[in-house]
């Protein structure tokens, strides 16, 4: 499952239970044939749309909240001493920025500023429909109020709005990409595929919200542009990811000259951020390190024999 259609069944539409699955996926598949432009029209509205949260929502202690504006009312919080190094936490798609709570007080500690919050149509920020370029918008107006940042930690999508930021110029010394999506074709196939949509209308859905942002999707999927990036990455990534597969971390992995995998093991698309050993692994590479490990938990190595 993928990020996009892992939204479509968390939304309030889809939990009461697998039968209303089943009755969406035979209108769409209806709708689709009869009334393509109505169909178009719910699945795109559904496509922008970001699931309600249903973690915990409280800020860490000493955490300053303001409100920015970028394009959307965006909610921010930050802690630390106002002319220390900055890092910016992006959650991705029905995140919260308290989701990314676990790290701020070990980076507090290594004597950095910490910036997070709510992307644009999420949590405290206005709430509305969105897309990719909308997080992207905010991670610039970001870094103008608040930046600049010496280094950014981004989940799934907040990572791929990171990744299309750092194309776009965004400044930093070092960036964590944690569970991140490569693709938005890719989104966008998964998620008609959910829905049982035609092609043609997912085809139409795509070129609308084209129109809508003023950008393709074919140019934010040209993942080769990493090459030109020269900072130290870290990609975090659960072998086992069933919203963003591993394969993902790998394949942009490769395309930064610098950039280096932690592959983890049984702890899904949300718990490794939560995850003590991930948190402390990060927060090193931010804070310098170069010899972060390559697999968490650490794997025993088999004993030498003789």
């Amino acid at each position: 499952m993928n990020t996009l259609s892992a939204s479509l069944e968390n939304s309030t539409i889809v939990r009461s239970g697998s039968p209303f699955v089943a009755l969406l996926r035979a209108y769409f598949g209806v709708a689709s044939w009869l009334a393509p432009d109505l169909a178009r029209r719910h699945a795109e509205r559904l496509f922008l749309t970001p699931p309600p949260y249903r973690g915990k929502r409280v800020a860490p202690p000493g955490a300053r909240h303001s409100l920015i504006a970028a394009g959307h009312r965006v909610a921010v919080w930050h802690a630390g001493p106002a002319h220390a190094p900055a890092v910016l936490l992006a959650h991705g798609w029905g995140g919260r920025g308290a989701q990314m709570a676990s790290f701020v007080a070990p980076l507090l500690a290594r004597g950095f500023r910490v910036v997070w919050f709510d992307q644009p149509g999420h949590g405290d920020s206005d709430r509305r429909r969105v897309g990719l370029p909308d997080f992207v918008a905010a991670i610039e107006a970001l870094n103008a109020a608040h930046g600049p940042f010496v280094a950014a930690i981004g989940h799934s999508f907040g990572g791929a709005a990171l990744g299309l930021a750092l194309r776009k110029g965004l400044p930093l010394a070092r960036v964590v990409f944690v569970s991140t999506p490569s693709s938005m074709q890719e989104q966008t196939r998964n998620f008609a595929r959910l829905l049982n949509l035609a092609p043609r209308v997912r085809d139409a859905m795509r070129q609308h919200i084209e129109r809508r942002y003023g950008v393709r999707f074919d140019d934010i999927d040209r993942i080769d542009e990493l090459a030109r990036l020269a900072q130290p990455a870290l990609f975090v990534h659960d072998r086992e990811d069933a919203q963003v597969p591993y394969r993902h971390a790998v394949g942009l992995a490769s395309r930064m000259p610098n950039a280096r995998v932690v592959t983890t093991y049984g702890m899904d698309h949300y718990r490794i951020l939560r995850e003590p050993a991930v948190v402390q692994a990060i927060v090193d590479f931010v804070a310098g390190r170069e010899d972060v490990p390559r697999e968490l938990p650490e794997l025993p190595r088999p004993a030498p024999l003789y």
